[in-house]
C-alpha cells in the first residue's frame, strides 16, 4: 500500500518524459510513444546466440555460426538492435552513469521477455572484476537486472559467480580473439541452486563472455542457461 501511494505520489511530482524527445512518456517509461515505435527491434534472429536476421524467419532457426560450433548457452533474447537510439541509451548509461536509463532498458527487456521466453529460477548479471569495477564505479548489467528481477519477481544472484581475470576490453576484437580472451574467466565461488538461470547484460556483440559465463554455470550443474541483453550488435 505504501509502496504504492509513493509510485503516485512520484508520477504526479516527476511524471516520465522521454529521455530522448523530451516528450511526455508513454505509460510509466521515460521514452515517449513515438520514440518507443523508433526503435530498431531485432525481430527476426537465430534463436541460439540472437544473430539478426535479415530475412524474417517463420519458425525457430540456428545462424550458420550456432550450426558450425554452439556457444555453451542455450537461448538468447535480445529485443532490440544495437543501433541509433538504442546504442544511445545504452551508451548513456554505460559512460554517462545516467541510472534511469537502467531502469527503461530493463523495462524494455522484461516486456519482451514476459511475452516471448520461459522464466529461469533465477538471474545472474554478468560480473565486472573488481578492478574494472572500481574504475568505473558501478556495473550497468546490475542495475539492469535489478528492476528485471523487480519486475518479473525472479530471485537475483549477485555473488555465486566471479570475474576472476581483469580481462582486455573486448572492443574491436575479432570473434577468435574475443572466445580466446575470455577464457577461464568466471569462476563459481559457492554452490548454485538454481538448474535455470539467465544471464543478464547490456549488449551482445559475439556472444563470447556470455558463453564463457554459461560454460562456468554449466560445471557447476546448471542445466539450462539463457542470455537476455537489451541489444544485439
Amino acid at each position: 500500500m505504501v509502496n504504492n501511494w509513493l509510485n503516485i505520489i512520484q508520477k504526479k511530482l516527476l511524471p516520465p518524459r522521454c529521455v530522448l524527445c523530451g516528450s511526455a512518456g508513454y505509460g510509466d517509461m521515460d521514452l515517449c510513444a513515438g520514440c518507443l515505435t523508433d526503435l530498431p527491434r531485432n525481430l527476426s534472429s537465430c534463436y541460439r546466440c540472437g544473430e539478426h536476421f535479415e530475412i524474417a524467419i517463420e519458425v525457430p532457426q540456428l545462424c550458420g555460426r550456432c550450426l558450425k560450433k554452439s556457444p555453451a548457452f542455450d537461448e538468447t533474447h535480445a529485443p532490440f538492435l544495437y543501433q541509433s537510439e538504442m546504442r544511445y541509451l545504452v551508451g548513456q548509461l554505460k559512460f554517462a552513469h545516467d541510472y534511469k536509463n537502467a531502469r527503461l532498458l530493463a523495462t524494455l527487456l522484461a516486456e519482451h521477455i514476459a511475452d516471448n521466453a520461459e522464466l529461469p529460477d533465477g538471474l545472474m548479471p554478468v560480473p565486472l572484476h573488481p578492478k574494472r569495477y572500481r574504475d568505473r564505479g558501478f556495473n550497468q548489467s546490475i542495475e539492469i537486472a535489478r528492476h528485471i528481477a523487480r519486475q518479473l519477481r525472479i530471485p537475483l544472484d549477485l555473488s555465486s559467480c566471479i570475474r576472476q581475470r581483469d580481462t582486455a576490453h573486448q572492443t574491436g576484437l575479432p570473434a577468435k580473439q574475443r572466445r580466446k580472451n575470455m577464457r577461464q574467466a568466471f569462476e563459481l565461488v559457492k554452490p548454485v541452486k538454481y538448474r535455470h538461470i539467465a544471464i543478464i547484460d547490456d549488449v551482445m556483440t559475439t556472444g563470447a563472455t556470455a558463453s564463457a559465463m554459461a560454460s562456468a554455470l554449466k560445471r557447476a550443474g546448471v542445466g539450462r542457461v539463457d542470455v537476455w541483453v537489451c541489444a544485439r550488435a
